[in-house]
């Protein structure tokens, strides 16, 4: 049982875990689920029950690929994960209309494009299909929360800069019409960013993410 647990908890397996939010991020690193980086981070609700969402259907679908990985013809192998992934997207677009419709409102087609989103194809492919259950919880776990922190830290900045708002609840103050009703930062003449709601900026922001990773690890510097 010693041996067993030592195997589960290994370095190898803790390294899938932990990469993925540093060293090999999906998207700071790979360069993968960039669109809904772009698309919508403009607020921190919808970026967070997105990566709640991919979260959910890569673990499900990375474990259950892995699991069926000796049974799976290799010519039909790209349908039946694209099955496995629909299905699992249909459920979180359920619940989303059934708990959350606003969100889900907000969230539009792109709740469908987690289907065709390059970070869970890509684990499949390259991880799952190679690999046993545990390992592909583990990189599915880890590869998915390195996208869910740089979705929220995206949208934290373009919500908190953009409009003064977390989660819509001001946070800099009020901005009356004059100084003299403004509270907070507004009452010193702050204005709000308004580029920040821009999807140009999304896409600087990611560059300034990969700016201070890539000056911060020395791996990640290109020769």
């Amino acid at each position: 049982m010693a041996e067993e647990k030592e195997d589960l908890f290994s370095k190898k397996n803790i390294s899938l875990l932990t990469d993925p939010l540093n060293d090999d991020n999906p998207i700071t690193v790979q360069v993968l689920g960039i669109c809904s980086a772009l698309a919508i981070t403009v607020q921190l609700k919808p970026a967070i029950v997105m990566a709640l969402a991919v979260m959910f259907v890569l673990i499900f679908s990375n474990v259950i690929v892995s699991l069926l990985r000796n049974l799976i013809p290799s010519r039909i192998r790209i349908i039946v994960q694209l099955l496995i992934v629909a299905s699992l997207v249909i459920i979180v677009d359920q619940v989303l209309k059934a708990y959350a419709y606003d969100v889900s409102k907000e969230l539009s087609v792109f709740v469908g494009l987690i289907i065709t989103n390059c970070i869970i194809m890509g684990r499949l492919e390259a991880f799952a299909l190679g690999n046993g259950p545990w390992k592909a919880f583990l990189d599915a776990v880890g590869n998915s929360a390195g996208y869910a922190i740089i979705l929220v830290i995206i949208a934290f900045f373009r919500e908190l800069l953009g409009s003064g708002k977390l989660l819509g609840y001001e946070v800099l103050g009020h901005k009356g019409r004059t100084l003299a009703e403004s509270t907070g930062v507004y009452h010193y003449g702050y204005e709000n960013n308004g580029f920040m709601l821009l999807a140009p900026m999304a896409l600087i922001t990611v560059g300034v993410i990969i700016w201070v990773q890539r000056s911060k690890n020395t791996k990640l510097i290109e020769e």
